[in-house]
């Protein structure tokens, strides 16, 4: 079967189609498209039906190929870290924003740091800042440590540690705290569906009504902030009254700000 056929006939979106063919085959989507009537030969066309298997099967595409864009990085992938989300890059375009009216050199904290595509990309983008990484999985450490040895990101500004949001932290003096913690309510449908039932369950829940991480950053996170920092949160859609409201409820906080995504859905705050 030709390259045209199997992308045409395999069942999946076109840009699913696409990302597998392409890991299949070691091409991107450009070679694809120009050699679509070349045969697929047979051990690649193997591989490329077991992935497709696997995806209608609703394993994420992350997955399959062991990695994800992040902007405009690729990120490598695994069953330890959470997929890399678009929207979360609202949350790397204001850490960016605000951590350049503070000034040169920032200090950021990245608390859950996942595949540390929020933690490297600011790193990356900003080479004079200290950036330092935290989580609570060792696993998913490893793989973002990964990742920042692989995109050449210098030691010399991230580091990486273990712990539970500050559990593992002296009184470190921060500039700017970010963080994308699990939101989504232990009850919620949505954790037995195709994609998130394959990532780590505790990247995705706090196992009770989604706000507990943002009960522990609101009443934490003043003491390891210098005056005039600045605390970013991702969360989901419906919970942006709630974050703000246990922001507020703490103390020494002010300016508390609500920012959409690129679909309008209320996502960091």
């Amino acid at each position: 079967m030709t390259i045209g056929q199997n992308l045409r006939d395999c069942g999946l979106e076109r840009s699913d189609a696409f990302a597998l063919l392409s890991h299949c085959l070691q091409r991107n989507k450009a070679w694809l498209i120009a050699h679509a009537v070349d045969e697929i030969p047979a051990a690649q066309n193997e591989h490329f039906l077991a992935l497709i298997s696997r995806k209608k099967a609703g394993e994420p595409v992350a997955y399959l190929t062991g990695k994800k864009e992040f902007f405009g990085r690729d990120f490598v992938c695994t069953p330890a870290t959470l997929v890399p989300r678009p929207e979360t890059e609202l949350l790397v375009e204001l850490a960016l924003r605000h951590g350049d009216a503070l000034g040169l050199e920032v200090n950021v904290l990245d608390l859950g740091t996942g595949t540390g595509c929020v933690a490297i990309t600011l790193a990356a983008e900003r080479a004079r800042w200290q950036v330092k990484a935290t989580d609570v999985s060792l696993a998913a450490l490893k793989v973002a440590e990964h990742n920042a040895q692989r995109l050449s990101v210098s030691v010399s500004n991230i580091s990486f540690s273990q712990g539970a949001w500050f559990n593992e932290l002296s009184d470190n003096a921060f500039d700017l705290i970010v963080s994308n913690p699990p939101y989504i309510a232990h009850d919620d449908p949505h954790l037995q569906g195709d994609g998130l039932r394959f990532e780590p369950r505790g990247a995705l829940t706090d196992e009770r009504d989604g706000l507990e991480a943002y009960r522990v950053i609101a009443a934490q996170s003043a003491n390891y902030i210098r005056v005039g920092g600045v605390v970013l949160v991702e969360h989901g859609f419906d919970q942006a009254q709630a974050v703000a409201a246990l922001f507020a409820q703490a103390k020494g906080w002010s300016a508390i700000t609500l920012h959409h995504d690129l679909a309008g859905m209320p996502r960091v705050t």
